[in-house]
């Protein structure tokens, strides 16, 4: 049981990649501010492991990484498996499958039987694998859902065709699972209201076992550099290049229709995959010398690539909440984000929105933007001023505790 005020936390993540997407995001600065509330924090994770800071323990719980970035959908050597798990995991993935929140859960199961006396409470990143609900009759369980990936599921069956849509639905059959476990778990806790509406149709969750905490933003590298000068006609986006979700062919299409009449350049924050269709969408528009892919780089260079940028773009399809668009904010840069799914509620009147999926709209803003130094200005501070008011991640971690106090009280009672 808890002792005084502190609690003793383990916070599970199937894969926690440090520079890219959400989860190694959120997991190491929620966990660095548990600490500085006095709480131990311990992290179980497979790969990709998460960076964390000074006073947070990683536990690595390894899969056969089978999707690393320099080798994916690999085939593991014989000396590499080490039990049932990892039959199940490089069975599932050979076919076609996506195995990794089922088979970490499987594993952080096995941890937590071994180590129930150490701690008092559980988080899940948004695995919602099966195994949660065996470590849920040793400990108290509070879900994560940044938002449902039954929307991932249902966008990029769209954009797909003849037997990529055959393959989609069978990589994406891990979201049966978790939308059989999300409503066992209480309480969940999401980032926006759009999301939990979201969790709510998709995965049947009731909204009373559901705790909106938006996310925060970490002003150390998020800032505005005022002394460092934007970059005319630059503008940043942070998005997974590849993912139809994401946007990405929206904005490429934009600005290369504002590069034929205003000297403008795009940098996005991403990994495209080499001959994938992004590449292949640049070499089709003839933006190799207009646009650059950047990935790897720290958390304080990326604040002042942003914070130097002239535009800040979100151009996404939808968005559960948009950590990037808050980072946009907090350095002041001005926004234009789509109007879709939780992105309105996050920035407010901060930024200007467009409709998701519109490249001759998004075009147009961003000419407006480019030739207005007076809006640029207004919009920046607007956002600056909004992420000061509502986004910090000492706060979401003081109301993360509450949730964990509400679990453990409700545990204490079954």
């Amino acid at each position: 049981m808890p002792v005084g005020d502190s609690l003793r936390i383990a916070l599970l993540s199937y894969r926690s990649k440090p520079t890219c997407g959400g989860q190694g995001v959120y997991l190491r600065h929620l966990s660095r501010e548990l600490v500085a509330l006095g709480h131990h924090v311990e992290v179980f994770s497979g790969q990709p492991y998460p960076e964390l800071d000074e006073g947070v323990i990683l536990n690595k719980v390894p899969s056969l990484d089978l999707y690393r970035d320099e080798d994916p959908f690999r085939t593991p050597k014989l000396h590499e498996y080490r039990d049932w798990i990892d039959l199940l995991e490089v069975g599932t993935m050979w076919t076609a499958g996506f195995p990794e929140p089922l088979t970490f859960t499987l594993r952080a199961y096995r941890e937590m039987k071994r180590r129930r006396k150490d701690f008092d409470v559980v988080q899940d990143n948004q695995t919602l694998g099966y195994g949660l609900l065996g470590i849920q009759k040793l400990l108290p369980v509070v879900g994560t859902i940044h938002h449902p990936i039954s929307v991932d599921r249902r966008i990029e069956l769209e954009a797909a065709k003849g037997v990529k849509k055959l393959t989609m639905r069978r990589w994406y059959g891990f979201v049966k699972m978790q939308a059989k476990v999300a409503p066992r778990l209480s309480p969940i806790l999401t980032v926006s209201e759009s999301s939990l509406a979201d969790i709510h149709r998709d995965f049947n969750v009731p909204q009373a076992n559901m705790r909106l905490i938006p996310l925060g933003v970490d002003t150390r590298y998020f800032h505005p550099r005022p002394d460092k000068p934007r970059r005319r006609g630059s503008i940043v986006a942070v998005a997974s290049a590849d993912s139809p979700m994401k946007g990405v062919s929206t904005l490429l299409r934009a600005v290369a229709k504002l590069a034929t009449e205003r000297d403008v350049n795009l940098t996005v924050v991403s990994k495209p995959t080499p001959g994938g269709p992004t590449e292949q969408l640049v070499q089709e528009l003839s933006l190799h010398d207009r646009v650059r892919f950047v990935h790897g780089i720290s958390d304080d260079e990326l604040g002042e690539l942003i914070a130097t940028s002239e535009i800040s773009v979100v151009p996404s399809l939808y968005e559960g909440f948009s950590l990037p668009a808050v980072e946009h904010m907090a350095c002041a840069t001005p926004l234009v984000a789509s109007r879709t799914g939780a992105l309105p509620e996050v920035v407010g009147d901060a930024a200007v929105q467009v409709t998701p999926g519109d490249a001759e709209e998004l075009a147009a803003v961003l000419r407006r933007l480019h030739d207005d130094p007076e809006e640029r200005e207004r919009v920046g501070r607007a956002g600056y001023d909004r992420v000061m008011e509502r986004y910090t991640w000492n706060v979401v971690a003081k109301k993360t505790v509450e949730a964990y106090r509400e679990a453990i009280e409700e545990f204490g009672t079954c």
